[in-house]
């Protein structure tokens, strides 16, 4: 890092002295003041009491934002996976993509909710401005803005007109134009705006080796449509609307497409677990007979030696159809006050399709068993998302001159969701059936499995009902010529309602047999099992016995389906608010301290990977955070900065319990919640302008996130806290027979936590850009951009091994901007990671690999466990890109 950093700086220092030479340091020099709407009315940047990074279209051209992971570059304590398209904000986000469990940081576009942060990517061409509001605003936000929140603002409607065209053209064969067009209406008082979008890329970050397989890694084909509507009645009532529609036709490209690197060997597990792979017993040693392997390199994982090399049969598909969202703000202008509502809502289906495991696929596509059975291991996944949400809020809000402010409003979303996932193997045939000892594996229908199609292992369709309420004020006293005060309350109430219906079923696993040596793989052994109907499988309880906290109901048995199916039912509320100074000593200065308390509601772990467990919900997430800041403007500097501390409790933490007896048993995802945390740091942003047309921007942040409290939580990946890091306090009666013998081995043991970092929330963030005009004496004007970016190394689990480490990274961009006179025509040419180094986007996902052989006992071979080792999947940012950008204004 130094020496590209010093390479930087020695570069910058060379573009100020040739400026210098050129230019003389003048008073004209001064930064641009930046109005937001971060507390629901206009106000300087410099002076509102909330640490707050904004990005205008302009800046974003500039620097190079075209993207949130570029966002984050940029955001102090911000981090992002467009993988998983999960946020958080200094060490507060979200670990799981299901949706009974909500987002920490909330994405407004336009004043409406959003659970996804797609929207805070969109273009410059069609957001005016995006703020990141660093911070629980749990006051005048509420709604799952524990961590913070961000505010997209579209560009609007003009009363002239206008029009934009951009077309970008860059390797990896990717292609983009879009449009805006904008103006009066003939119509009095009533204007325009249209915008179209397509982003096309062929050819994958990612090469798939195996013959006849397509590329991965942003491979993408969307389209984006919006239509606006603007309303100038009279003099007191105004109104917008938005309306816009996406589709996505992804290969593996989109968000849950394959974006990891896993270096492991290829898993050669029994042709048990969820690969369906080999083992050491069969595998390359060639003792398995017709062994078919589409990948040119065998059983060698090409990731070993190239990261952004895969071998799958199995490609990804993503895909988002019926997609609308609509927006709209109405304000009445009385006297001294605006009322305004702001109201609309979003629908939207995705489809993910994809291998299982989600790292390498065996190269492996099909191979015969001793006894003759054909096993065709390619195993895949279909996963869905099916929401429909509205959200409606009103506020009055005082606008006088007065020393005194207020704000009032009121607020009400709903949402409705299905989530289904299924598990299935196209090529193999058995897997529809028929079953194996149906009179012992389906007694909760009379000993009667009901049939199956589409050749499913395992089947999950949850649906939720969410309603969200809340009341909230502010108001604002600014008691002397220097000092203001701020209060803040809210009252939050949250319900979750609905159902989960699962099928789980067994092929060719050795674990789900009563005895899987005289039954998995052996003549006349049985291939196909349910289990679903098997109460003591799915960990349902029985009749009488207590429901777990959320169940509303016993597990029921529907025998035409085979699906179980279970209730969910819960409500959580809060009291929430701010208090908080603010200084004024002077027009450029501005002083504050400040206490947040934030909230977030508890939720249901339910489809996607789950087994109707024990334990599916989770308590209600709340944070204590106090911030001291200072913003200060000199002539040519700006500088920001804020310190802060969380009392962060109840963290919702997604875990799977650890298969550790050779079977399925009663194994499921839970959440689990961390009682306590501490989130604390620095965060510093400048803005230099030593010199007319030379800004220089620094950025730097330090964020300690750790866990202070959390005792006896296992390690799915070393369930017997074998790690030399690992701290264990005791042992449970579960067995964990594939490390029976080791030290310390043959049984699970839960671990101290306390001092373990947070997920995904690096210690230090970096990032420099020095930009340089110059201005021609046509009219016209070149800028040069550069931009070097650092980030820290992170965890992608609560529990920091080697194994879930990702390393600190670096990064260079470039931009070089041409302006043609008259400001019509731009031409931009731009590199990102021009050194083309690995960069992360979050810490490792991590998972054992364990199996068992299950010989042949007739032969007097016997069972023999093994750990093969831990494969970690980390999440890379892309590759060196470099193209060549178009924009053309007319009017």
């Amino acid at each position: 890092m130094a020496n590209r950093l010093g390479l930087f700086a020695t570069s910058a220092l060379a573009v100020s002295l040739i400026a210098g030479a050129a230019h003389a340091q003048g008073a004209s020099n001064v930064i641009e003041e930046l109005v937001v709407t971060a507390e629901k009315r206009e106000q300087s940047l410099q002076d509102i009491a909330v640490a707050v990074s904004a990005f205008t279209s302009e800046k974003r051209d500039l620097v190079g934002i075209n993207s949130v992971a570029d966002l984050t570059n940029f955001t102090p304590g911000l981090q992002y996976s467009s993988q998983l398209d999960r946020i958080s904000l200094r060490g507060v986000g979200r670990l799981t993509n299901v949706h009974g469990a909500d987002g920490a940081v909330a994405i407004y576009s336009d004043g409406i909710y959003t659970s996804s942060t797609v929207e805070a990517g969109k273009t410059p061409l069609f957001v005016d401005r995006t703020e990141v509001l660093r911070g629980p605003q749990g006051t005048l936000y509420g709604r799952n803005s524990i961590g913070g929140a961000i505010n997209v603002i579209s560009k609007r409607p003009t009363d002239d007109f206008q029009g934009e065209i951009r077309a970008n053209f860059a390797n990896y064969n990717r292609r983009t134009l879009e449009g805006t067009i904008s103006g009066p209406t003939p119509i009095p008082g009533v204007s325009y705006r249209l915008g179209a979008n397509w982003d096309k890329q062929t050819k994958g970050w990612i090469d798939n080796i195996v013959p006849g397989m397509p590329d991965e890694g942003n491979v993408v084909d969307t389209k984006y449509f919006e239509g606006q509507l603007k309303f100038d009645f009279n003099d007191n009532f105004e109104g917008w609307v938005k309306l816009s529609a996406s589709e996505w036709n992804n290969g593996g490209g989109g968000p849950g497409s394959r974006a990891t690197w896993t270096p492991a060997p290829f898993p050669t597990l029994e042709a048990a677990n969820a690969a369906l792979v080999l083992n050491p017993g069969y595998g390359c040693s060639g003792k398995v007979t017709n062994v078919v392997n589409a990948s040119p390199m065998g059983c060698v994982n090409p990731a070993l030696t190239d990261p952004r090399k895969i071998a799958s049969t199995v490609p990804y598909k993503v895909r988002l159809d019926d997609t609308y969202s609509l927006a709209s703000e109405w304000t009445y202008h009385f006297a001294d006050m605006d009322l305004k509502y702001v109201g609309g809502g979003q629908m939207y289906h995705y489809y993910l399709d994809g291998p299982t495991p989600v790292d390498h696929t065996a190269p492996i596509t099909a191979y015969t068993l001793p006894g003759g059975l054909v096993i065709n291991p390619r195993y895949a996944f279909n996963y869905q998302e099916d929401l429909r949400w509205v959200s409606h809020e009103l506020n009055l809000a005082s606008t006088s001159d007065s020393d005194f402010q207020w704000l009032l409003g009121a607020y009400y979303y709903s949402e409705a969701y299905e989530q289904p996932t299924y598990t299935y193997l196209p090529d193999q045939a058995q897997a529809s059936g028929p079953f194996g000892l149906p009179g012992t594996f389906c007694a909760a229908t009379g000993g009667i499995c009901a049939p199956q199609q589409g050749r499913r292992i395992y089947d999950d369709v949850p649906h939720l009902d969410i309603k969200s309420k809340a009341v909230f004020g502010q108001i604002d006293w600014q008691f002397t010529p220097t000092w203001k005060t701020t209060i803040g309350l809210r009252y939050s109430h949250d319900r979750k309602s609905g159902y989960e219906d699962l099928r789980l079923r067994c092929f060719a696993i050795a674990g789900c047999f009563a005895k899987p040596e005289l039954n998995a793989f052996i003549p006349g052994g049985i291939p196909l099992i349910d289990l679903t109907q098997t109460p003591s499988v799915v960990g349902a309880p029985a009749p009488g016995t207590p429901l777990p906290k959320g169940v509303t109901s016993y597990t029921t048995y529907d025998p035409t389906t085979g699906f179980a199916h279970r209730t969910y039912d819960d409500s959580w509320s809060a009291v929430t608010g701010t208090a908080g100074v603010q200084w004024d000593p002077d027009s450029s200065t501005m002083a504050y301290a400040r206490y947040s308390r934030g909230y977030k509601a508890g939720g249901f772990r339910i489809g996607i990977d789950t087994t109707l467990g024990a334990s599916p919900e989770t308590a209600e997430e709340t944070v204590d955070a106090f911030e001291i800041g200072l913003k200060k403007n000199w002539s040519t500097l700006q500088a920001n900065i804020a310190v802060f501390r969380y009392n962060y409790q109840n963290a919702q933490v997604p875990l799977t319990v650890a298969q550790t007896a050779g079977g399925l048993g009663q194994a499921n995802s839970i959440f689990y919640n961390i009682p306590k945390a501490i989130s604390q740091g620095v965060e510093l942003e400048t803005i230099w302008q030593p010199i007319n047309n030379l800004q220089i921007l620094f950025n730097y942040s330090y964020l300690d996130a750790h866990v202070t409290e959390s005792v006896g939580t296992v390690d799915p990946v070393d369930p017997s806290a074998l790690d030399p890091l690992a701290r264990p306090v005791g042992t449970t009666t579960s067995a964990d027979i594939f490390t029976a013998g080791l030290p310390g081995g043959g049984f699970q043991r839960g671990q101290n936590l306390a001092g373990q970092q947070m997920p995904n929330a690096p210690k230090n963030k970096v990032a420099l850009n020095a930009n340089y005009t110059w201005d021609f004496a046509n009219g016209g004007s070149l800028i040069a951009s550069a931009s070097y970016l650092w980030r820290d190394a992170q965890y992608g689990s609560i529990f920091n091994r080697a194994y879930t480490r990702s390393p600190s990274w670096d990064q260079v961009d470039a931009r070089l901007t041409w302006r043609a006179p008259g400001d019509k025509l731009t031409v931009i040419l731009w590199g990102k990671n021009l050194l083309d180094e690995l960069g992360y986007e979050g810490g490792p996902g991590a998972a054992r690999r364990a199996g068992s052989n299950y010989n042949n006992p007739l032969l007097g071979q016997a069972q023999t466990n093994f750990v093969e080792g831990i494969a970690s999947s980390y999440p890379l940012t892309a590759p060196r890109t470099f193209g060549l950008e178009l924009q053309y204004k007319f009017n």
